[in-house]
């Protein structure tokens, strides 16, 4: 076994090892640092600061604590996950000679089936006044996600040269940096030519490959893109 190490250090390094050996993606190396970083706070409130200190009840008594400050099962389950890899990874790393937490079962958790939109809304939804090019590029945004399933990181991603109407598909980069093609259909297609047509009209005389652009000519950020969402749901009388 290795020299003793402190749970703060510990914590670090093995977040340094996913940023450098699984290229996790940037959202998701936040969560893993929320999750280790409120674990870490709560052993210290504990005054326990050293690896082999750590006992499976504080554990079960960290989750039961995020559970009294009303998280729901989804995110203590979360949580689990977190802690569960950072003792793998202490115990393959030789700094325990035991994996304390390899025992500790994930909740079971109530899948529900999400609310979806009927075809009626969905075509509401995609019935826009395209008169301005904030009209061209929400229609297109809204035609790209319905056509093809991309994830919302997946559509603001996209670049000019990640479109080839001629061949009918688009190139996007998805979780854990993979590549893939899609196949988009004719109305994505006429969605996507009408926008690139206004598209200069955004730029703002600067120069940008990024597909989606905002008032300012930079990239539409998540928080704009739901931001223009909300609107539209509002005046389609949407939920």
């Amino acid at each position: 076994m290795k020299e003793n190490i402190s749970i703060s250090d510990s914590i670090n390094e093995y977040l340094d090892s996913l940023i450098a050996e699984i290229h996790l993606s940037k959202n998701t190396q936040l969560a893993y640092t929320n999750d280790l970083k409120k674990y870490e706070k709560y052993l210290e409130d504990k005054k326990i600061y050293k690896i082999e200190e750590i006992q499976k009840d504080d554990i079960f008594n960290f989750l039961k604590y995020l559970k009294k400050k009303g998280l729901k099962p989804q995110s203590i389950a979360h949580y689990l996950t977190s802690i569960k890899n950072y003792h793998k990874f202490l115990l393959q790393n030789e700094y325990l000679e035991k994996d304390i937490a390899a025992s500790i079962e994930r909740p079971k958790l109530i899948k529900k089936l999400p609310n979806v939109l009927t075809v009626e809304e969905v075509d509401k939804l995609l019935d826009i006044d395209t008169i301005t090019p904030f009209d061209y590029r929400n229609k297109c945004m809204l035609e790209l996600l319905y056509g093809t399933g991309l994830r919302i990181s997946e559509l603001l991603s996209l670049t000019i040269n990640d479109i080839d109407t001629i061949n009918c598909t688009i190139r996007c980069i998805g979780k854990g940096n993979k590549e893939r093609i899609v196949p988009i259909n004719d109305y994505v297609i006429k969605a996507l030519n009408s926008y690139l047509e206004v598209r200069p009209l955004l730029l703002k005389n600067k120069t940008t490959k990024e597909l989606f652009l905002n008032s300012r000519g930079n990239k539409l950020s998540r928080e704009g893109f739901f931001k223009e969402l909300k609107k539209i749901l509002l005046k389609k009388g949407l939920n």
